[in-house]
């Protein structure tokens, strides 16, 4: 039964977001309390199995009403102009063209605003963000949290509120660092601490690599991916090798797992400690303090958290001699992240990452017992022998997660990866088996001042994985653009996963009917005749030819990449041919529709 509390609470989460008003947090808290406490009177009950779950339900979307509640903020509403304000870097981005910083607010001076917001994001031009922890003085221009471009799309600015962000802008001449009023805080100087970290491995590793490599390095071990170029940022993510420069579960796992062997390898040489103490669980503390520490390094993000959940729920487990790959582990992990960010559930990295994860115990569960119960004869050792098993565990795993994450790549991103298998065959082993290994021989040495020859095996690798990806990028086919479909499909499609992972029976392959029933649903949504940007400047109308054509008095390109995504349309939102058909005078714009009307 376990393994369905996050499934129900998550559900909890999802119904919080989908309410039309906040709901009243004592009403709400008070239900999900009498609820909880009813399950608990009839756990001996038949009753116990529907109540635990309705509380759990309810748990979940009392969570997610007191997060809200706990971190309300200030929100913008409208752009100011010429707004003084000074306050503490909390964060730095460094970005393939311009930096980003977050400004927590301490003093704020706008004309015809009365709004005092606590946090800024702005963006800066390249090499000019302030240290985290300083204290400065700006002019800025500050602009409301994006909205969703189009119906049904990604909500930045529900990450902004839950980042504590009321604004974002861009500095208006010079910023100016000045002697603060107190000491920020325990959290700032931490944050400082961990940047001026993060900063100085990426110096030790600019000092032998550079470009993409030395991006993609930094990327993979402090989490900072934003200076990769966009031409190989693309190739990655079209092949399917994208997932490799978020920290998540791949890499947690290969950091852990290369700490405890390696800690259990060296005492094992010691023949005393070998036979008279626990060296394996010696190894798992280890391991987990490595993971912890990454998890520091790498910024926490909700990708991470639930990595090293995941991750540290093993080796506890292994700790304490307990079974350590179940879907109770998993359920734990998932339980905690929502717990602590509730938020997390509508964000892509949270879907993907358990969809994936789930895939993958159910194959370590289920898959391999019965695929390599086959009786010990010549031909199976043979097999065996010379790798066979591994290698088909790869290209399983491969194939599994890569199906898994599918539906959620295709809602949010509107593309699909046809041979991401193929791509995460070529790349992977050589990924776990020098990049992430040598980066963390990196770290070690680095203190030394002998690491750089490890940055330089971490490149060879970079670079083998780069040439994948742009190998299986340019293949045909391999922009797999999905049009855009709506929330119900994706739930549809989550639920399939969902049985077919954790029920026990042959109802299982229900969920693979599920599963399809939505992709079927997803591919037969229609797509919109018209789309209106929310300020009116821009306006997009399907022609006859099946494609929109623009009607534009404002420029907006990211807007209009993400209608041009969304519609599975491959053009270039900068081309002139996006107007082509579209009549304008002083009066207005005319274009035809589908059917001919004008």
């Amino acid at each position: 039964l376990l393994p369905w509390v996050p499934v129900a609470f998550g559900g909890g989460i999802a119904l919080y977001f989908a309410a039309d008003h906040e709901p009243v947090l004592w009403v709400v808290a008070t239900t999900a309390v009498a609820l909880l406490l009813g399950a608990i009177l009839l756990r001996r009950s038949r009753l116990f199995a529907p109540t635990i779950m309705i509380a759990a339900v309810a748990a979940g979307f009392a969570v997610a009403t007191w997060k809200t509640a706990r971190i309300a903020h200030p929100v913008l509403a409208k752009p100011l102009y010429s707004v003084a304000l000074s306050g503490f870097v909390e964060t730095r981005d460094i970005r393939e063209r311009t930096d980003r910083f977050v400004l927590r607010v301490t003093a704020m001076e706008a004309q015809r605003s009365d709004v005092k917001l606590e946090r800024v994001r702005f963006s800066v031009r390249k090499g000019t963000a302030p240290e985290v922890g300083s204290f400065v003085q700006l002019k800025a221009r500050l602009m409301p949290p994006l909205s969703p471009v189009r119906p049904g799309s990604y909500d930045f600015s529900r990450d902004m509120f839950f980042q504590g962000i009321g604004a974002s802008g861009f500095v208006m001449g010079a910023i100016t660092a000045s002697i603060p009023p107190d000491a920020g805080g325990l959290r700032l100087r931490y944050a400082a601490f961990m940047q001026g970290l993060r900063d100085a491995i990426d110096s030790r590793i600019r000092s032998t690599l550079e470009g993409d490599n030395r991006a993609i390095a930094t990327a993979l071990l402090t989490g900072r991916r934003d200076a990769i170029s966009t031409p190989v940022n693309d190739a990655m993510f079209i092949s399917g090798l994208g997932h490799v420069l978020s920290i998540s579960g791949y890499h947690m796992a290969v950091v852990a797992g290369v700490v405890f062997f390696a800690v259990r390898a060296l005492l094992a040489l010691v023949p005393g400690l070998a036979v008279g103490f626990p060296i394996k669980k010696w190894s798992a503390g280890a391991a987990l303090v490595a993971a912890a520490f990454y998890l520091l390094l790498s910024g926490a993000e909700v990708a991470t958290q639930r990595s090293f959940f995941m991750t540290a729920v093993v080796l506890i487990a292994v700790m304490v001699d307990r079974r350590a790959i179940t879907f109770r582990t998993l359920a734990v992990a998932a339980l905690i992240v929502l717990a602590v960010a509730p938020e997390a559930l509508v964000h892509p990295s949270f879907q993907m990452s358990f969809a994936a994860t789930l895939g993958l115990v159910a194959l370590v569960q289920i898959g391999m017992p019965n695929l390599f119960a086959s009786p010990d004869h010549s031909a199976t050792a043979r097999v065996a022998l010379w790798g066979g098993r591994e290698i088909a565990m790869l290209f399983l795993a491969s194939l599994i997660a890569g199906l898994a994450t599918t539906p959620y790549a295709a809602f949010h991103f509107h593309r699909v990866t046809p041979y991401g298998v193929l791509a995460n065959l070529g790349a992977m082993p050589v990924v776990s088996a020098l990049v992430m290994p040598a980066g963390l021989l990196g770290l070690l040495a680095a203190p030394f001042g002998l690491d750089g020859v490890f940055w330089w095996l971490m490149g060879i690798g970079i670079d083998w994985m780069v040439a994948v990806s742009r190998w299986v990028a340019a293949l045909p086919g391999a922009v797999g653009r999905i049009p855009a479909f709506g929330i119900a499909p994706l739930i549809a499609a989550s639920l399939g996963i969902i049985v077919m992972g954790l029920l026990r029976t042959p109802l299982r392959w229900c969920g693979a009917m599920v599963l399809l029933a939505s992709i079927a649903w997803g591919l037969s949504v229609r797509q919109p005749d018209i789309l209106i940007a929310g300020d009116g400047a821009s306006v997009a109308v399907r022609g006859g030819d099946g494609r929109l054509h623009l009607i534009r008095t404002g420029k907006d390109s990211f807007l209009l990449r993400e209608w041009l995504a969304a519609d599975a349309d491959p053009r270039d939102a900068g081309t002139s041919a996006l107007a082509e058909g579209v009549s304008c005078d002083e009066s207005g714009c005319v274009t035809p529709l589908v059917d001919g009307r004008l």
